[in-house]
């Protein structure tokens, strides 16, 4: 066979699997794929007329999980063979249009009884960030999510992050909010707050009271967990700030420590 049919052959075969890893997911989605098919299918979507089971391959051994290649950078993206510079900016894009569809998803909702779609929120909106940032919850008289009600206030270093609580109050009276919830994540993966973390809190907690707003809980962003200021018992006692808790169900998310 010539070298332009063995190209051909090549080709025929890439767009075969294509069909079928589409064929899959229109059957039955992506309970039955593995990461690697999933990236996969993800790939056909950016890299066309082009097998993409090789350039699945090089990220899954690159970064090792399927959230680690959508969490990467576009630098190091990039820097894996067959990937070009289109392909960053669209996995970047599955993955912000994912949180904009969880941010929808909560936004209108009951926090109290709505808190593990929060905590699914917060969980992708905090992935792969490498500083130390600071979001603001902004609720109604109902304590449900203000549209375009959740704000990134602040952004800092790898381990701190300088919030002025008179900004939260003005960003605060701005939305019309009556309750809001802090959210923070740490990059070093650490579950605990830390006496800056509660220092802080009551801080926001007395500035925004003082115009009849009320600070309805901290949560913390660590990895795979969402804990609450409040269920730890350090809200209303910061003494307590090296107290060891059990574990316990929250509606954010299942934690343990």
């Amino acid at each position: 066979m010539s070298e332009e049919g063995k190209s051909m052959s090549r080709k025929n075969l890439g767009e075969g699997h294509r069909r079928r890893l589409r064929e899959r997911y229109e059957r039955a989605g992506l309970s039955a794929f593995s990461d690697h098919e999933v990236l996969e299918l993800l790939l056909t979507l950016c890299i066309p007329r082009r097998d993409v089971k090789i350039p699945a391959k090089k990220l899954l051994e690159r970064f090792g999980s399927l959230r680690a290649v959508l969490d990467a950078s576009y630098e190091d993206l990039e820097k894996v063979e067959g990937i070009g510079s289109i392909t960053p900016v669209a996995l970047h894009v599955i993955r912000d249009a994912a949180t904009l569809y969880l941010q929808q998803k909560v936004e209108g909702r009951d926090v109290m009884s709505s808190g593990f779609a929060v905590g699914e929120f917060l969980r992708m909106r905090f992935a792969g960030e490498k500083s130390e940032c600071v979001d603001v919850l902004y609720m109604d008289s109902g304590r449900r999510i203000l549209q375009n009600g959740i704000e990134r206030i602040e952004s800092g270093t790898v381990d701190q992050v300088l919030v002025m609580p008179r900004k939260l109050v003005e960003s605060a009276l701005a939305h019309g909010a009556k309750f809001v919830i802090l959210a923070h994540n740490h990059p070093g993966g650490s579950p605990r707050f830390s006496g800056a973390d509660i220092e802080l809190t009551w801080a926001v907690k007395a500035a925004v009271a003082a115009v009849g707003v009320e600070l309805q809980d901290h949560l913390l962003v660590a990895d795979d967990k969402v804990v609450s200021m409040r269920e730890d018992g350090l809200f209303d006692a910061p003494e307590e700030s090296e107290r060891m808790v059990a574990e316990r169900q929250s509606p954010y998310g299942r934690r343990t420590r």
